[in-house]
């Protein structure tokens, strides 16, 4: 859940000139013969001062990855996996709310081939990657490397006049155009402080699994395995935080293996929000972890490890400790590892460092109980007794696993086009999970675990409210707006069971097609508000429910606006054969136009020199740019904007 950043468009030559803001990159390309068969193809890249080329590890939800690839129509030879990297750099960033990596100054790229067929004397690569600063430029070139050593001469490739009629429409004559210098711009709102959220969840997810009937009893044999060894008071203290610590460590280390997974392939951590099948995977196994707590079967690792590490616990000093901690953490693995799935489930999107935040925030709310209660063994009095509501506990948490496992599931469902799960009935599930949880509370189904108490009572009502809150969603009119608690959680409203799915959000009237777009906005004399989204924008479904959907805005993009919202990344559907062409741009290289996500993508950078999304531009229908375009932002901003636009359309 999924933000795309930019693509990027340079003029690349195999002679070094200057860098500037218009010409970030110099790619050098080389030539290493291994063997008769092997070669190594090296892009040698020069980056201008300021500006970052990514990495093809660069995790995805952010600046768009490096990739390398066979250039259009090329056989004979085949890539050796990815190309080698010279040394990176990684940085957190604020605008994706992760750590990002790329190159600054230089990069050597090694992309070893073997060829297959023998009579093969020229190998072409296509270079496609991103370059930024304070805005993005998109980079999508082919380099042919000689593998017999003689120069080769680039050649400008022909096209018909059809690719060349083509090509000049998506080159748009916009007038007034403004440069994007705070393109990239974001509101506070967008950061989020994201890592604190993710160590509240995990810290959260700790405190929950506390209280579960796997943990929750082994305070008292804390607290004696302390009180017993340890004569001075300060010392047992010393002790109990140590043990603390290394319950916080121990729960780290976890997350430890993900870093160079993140580093060698970060597609394995990051593609979570837009993959269909990792999707269907997290779904299934959430499923798994839901019949674990309703105690359909446990969740156990081998009692030997267990064992072992019991046995080691009695080494005295700090190794004694640590043993001890890790046998905690074996021990309550039945209740803690379908938790710590969850989070797993939930922070990958978003890279290791997420994930390890939220590892020390389910480790910490997990030691701390066990940390004091150890320094003040008096306490142990005030802790009520172990019983029945621990494992009524246990089962409310199923049901929370059962939710989240359909969001994973709705995931699937938009990205694979299934309609499957529509809006209402993604909210009518999570109203009946609501309901059951609330009868299971008050006793009506289910076994019953210990006596109605005031608590589980107050529980039982906050279910019940939720799903009386919840249930209007399956209505074609809900009885209250339900945006702001299922915003990134439930599917867009334009996938909705009673309307048509036009990818029209908030049932906006709104062109899919740029020229069509045009044309109406002429017979109506309204200015355009060119929207280019995508399917796995996050920031695109953000805008639309919390800010297009406030009266003011709605009323100005309804009332007097023309919408076209063009998806950049609508790559399942291909153009028509006829309309497929050669799109010849500005270094007179020539990209091939498929799909009707390539369309608009390349209409975007050809224009507007970025491709991040949401990117927002108001144009009379003379193509006349009102004011500076404009990205993710806040609810003032952002009506302002079209007010000023609107008025210089009306004024002009």
């Amino acid at each position: 859940m999924k933000k795309f950043f930019t693509l990027f468009l340079l003029l690349i030559g195999f002679a070094v000139y200057s860098q500037s803001d218009d010409n970030p990159v110099v790619v050098t390309p080389k030539v290493e013969k291994i063997s008769d068969t092997e070669y190594d193809l090296i892009f040698d890249v020069l980056v201008a001062e300021d500006w970052h080329l990514y990495s093809q590890y660069n995790p995805e939800g952010a600046s768009l990855p490096m990739i390398i690839s066979p250039a259009e129509g090329q056989t004979g030879y085949a890539l050796n996996g990815k190309a080698k990297e010279s040394d990176t750099e990684t940085e957190f960033s604020e605008i994706w709310a992760m750590d990002e990596i790329f190159f600054v100054e230089e990069a050597k790229l090694t992309q070893r081939i073997t060829v297959q067929d023998t009579s093969l004397t020229t190998v072409t690569l296509n270079f496609k990657a991103q370059v930024c600063k304070e805005y993005c430029l998109p980079f999508d070139e082919d380099f042919t490397f000689s593998l017999t050593g003689e120069k080769v001469s680039q050649t400008v490739a022909e096209v018909d006049d059809k690719s060349k009629t083509l090509s000049q429409s998506l080159n748009l004559d916009l007038k007034n155009t403004v440069l994007l210098k705070s393109s990239t711009d974001t509101s506070e709102d967008e950061s989020d402080n994201t890592l604190l959220n993710i160590f509240l969840l995990g810290f959260v997810g700790g405190l929950l699994a506390f209280l579960t009937p796997c943990v929750f009893p082994m305070v008292p044999l804390t607290v004696s395995f302390f009180t017993k060894r340890t004569e001075k008071k300060g010392r047992g203290i010393g002790s109990a935080v140590l043990y603390g610590f290394f319950i916080v460590l121990i729960y780290g280390l976890i997350s430890l293996p993900f870093h160079f997974l993140d580093t060698l392939d970060p597609e394995i951590l990051n593609s979570i929000s837009t993959n269909i099948w990792l999707n269907l995977f997290f779904f299934v196994i959430l499923i798994f972890f839901a019949g674990s707590f309703f105690g359909f079967y446990e969740l156990t690792l081998p009692s030997s490890w267990s064992n072992k590490a019991d046995s080691a616990s009695n080494i005295g000093g700090i190794i004694g400790i640590f043993f001890m901690a890790l046998t905690l953490a074996i021990v309550s693995f039945s209740c803690t590892g379908p938790i710590l799935g969850s989070l797993l489930a939930g922070s990958l999107s978003g890279g290791a460092m997420q994930l390890s935040v939220g590892m020390v925030g389910f480790g910490l709310a997990l030691a701390l109980p066990f940390a004091l209660f150890a320094m003040f063994p008096n306490w142990l009095n005030t802790l009520p007794k172990s019983g029945g509501w621990l494992n009524s506990i246990k089962v409310v948490l199923g049901f929370i696993e059962l939710a989240f496992a359909f969001k994973f599931l709705s995931n699937a469902d938009l990205v694979g086009h299934w309609g499957l799960l529509k809006r209402e009935i993604f909210i009518g599930i999570w109203a009946f999970i609501a309901l059951l949880v609330a009868l299971y509370l008050f006793g009506i189904i289910g076994k019953r675990y210990g006596k109605l108490t005031f608590f589980r009572v107050l529980v039982g009502l906050a279910s019940l409210a939720l799903a009386v809150y919840l249930a209007p969603g399956v209505l074609e009119k809900p009885m209250w707006n339900q945006n702001k608690l299922l915003s990134g959680f439930a599917p867009p409203k334009f996938h909705s069971i009673y309307q048509k799915d036009n990818h029209c959000p908030l049932n906006l009237n709104c062109f899919k097609d740029f020229e069509e777009g045009i044309a109406y906005a002429k017979s109506v004399n309204k200015p355009v508000l060119l929207d280019f989204t995508g399917w796995a924008c996050v920031n695109c479904r953000k805008m639309e429910e919390n800010i297009w959907s406030q009266p003011n805005i709605y009323s100005l993009i309804n009332d007097d606006y023309v919408l076209i919202s063009l998806y950049v990344d609508d790559h399942q559907r291909m153009l028509p054969e006829e309309e497929q062409f050669d799109f010849i741009k500005s270094n007179g290289k020539v990209k091939r136009i498929r799909t009707y996500g390539d369309k608009w993508a390349t209409l975007q950078a050809a224009n507007f020199k970025t491709a991040s999304q949401p990117f927002y531009v108001l144009m009379s229908p003379e193509l006349e740019v009102l004011n500076s375009p404009q990205q993710y932002t806040d609810h003032t901003t952002y009506y302002n904007w079209l007010k000023t636009g609107l008025d210089r359309f009306n004024t002009k």
